[in-house]
């Protein structure tokens, strides 16, 4: 795991360091582009591309799940969740919460993420029995915080139908918790608890490479991470706290029906 977390965190390094300086701006940058999101979309694939590159340089045989280019087949145990920018919009704005993640499965299980958060010059990293860290300092996420004092992380998804029932859910769960955030990246959003900047976090439509490594760092925090009446944590839903919060929360969503899309 010390390999696979040292390999992780130097790629996740290269690419940030890449993003940081190819990073367009919201200005004539753009607008002399044919559009900002073809911008976007080429770094997003410019960063997945030097991701795999470097883990088939070191380790040809692992297979890689990326969210630009699919699953590459391979003919080992290993594979490599990969999002080349997590909180593209915010990357776009040059708002800081955006972030290159890549976690390492062993036969299904993850057992090794980074997330490195450039624009803070924040690196976030777990090993699966080893806790999880934000450089030297090692993290706990918060405990004994009840419902009505949370400070919960969500998220919205990009289908209008899909926003109005998630704007349905976050209202009533606003009148139950101290206040919501609403950061635009998964992975930040699960470090932040993880770090104790935030205590809750619950979202519907998160893919495995928003997740992977950051989940890792949450639970590794001592964080509870799955999805709605005990099922895992899937792009159907996550929800992740302590434990104790994690109950409280999961009961309020799920009696707010929130897997719905109508």
């Amino acid at each position: 795991m010390t390999d696979f977390l040292s390999l992780a965190e130097d790629i996740a390094r290269e690419a940030g360091d890449m993003l940081l300086a190819k990073r367009p701006t919201m200005s004539r940058e753009i607008e002399t582009k044919s559009s900002p999101t073809d911008v976007v979309t080429a770094l997003d694939k410019a960063s997945e591309e030097l991701i795999r590159e470097r883990v088939l340089a070191a380790r040809p045989g692992d297979r890689i799940l990326g969210e630009e280019g699919g699953e590459d087949p391979g003919d080992s145990d290993v594979r490599w969740v990969v999002d080349p920018i997590d909180g593209t919009v915010n990357f776009l704005y040059g708002l800081p919460e955006w972030a290159v993640s890549i976690a390492v499965e062993v036969k299904g299980e993850v057992v090794a993420g980074v997330v490195n958060v450039p624009a803070r010059g924040e690196v976030y990293t777990a090993a699966l029995g080893r806790g999880a860290w934000l450089g030297d300092t090692r993290l706990r996420c918060n405990t004994g915080v009840p419902l009505d004092r949370a400070l919960v992380a969500t998220g919205f998804g990009y289908s209008a139908t899909r926003r109005a029932v998630q704007g349905e859910v976050v209202a009533k769960v606003l009148t139950r918790v101290r206040d919501i955030r609403r950061g635009g990246s998964c992975a930040i959003d699960l470090c932040s608890l993880a770090a104790g900047r935030v205590d809750a976090y619950y979202e519907r439509g998160i893919n495995p490479w928003d997740y992977a490594a950051a989940g890792l760092v949450a639970t590794e925090a001592g964080a509870r991470l799955g999805g709605l009446h005990g099922r895992p944590v899937s792009p159907s839903f996550a929800v992740c706290a302590a434990p104790g919060l994690f109950e409280q929360l999961h009961d309020l969503l799920a009696s707010l029906d929130p897997e719905r899309d109508a």
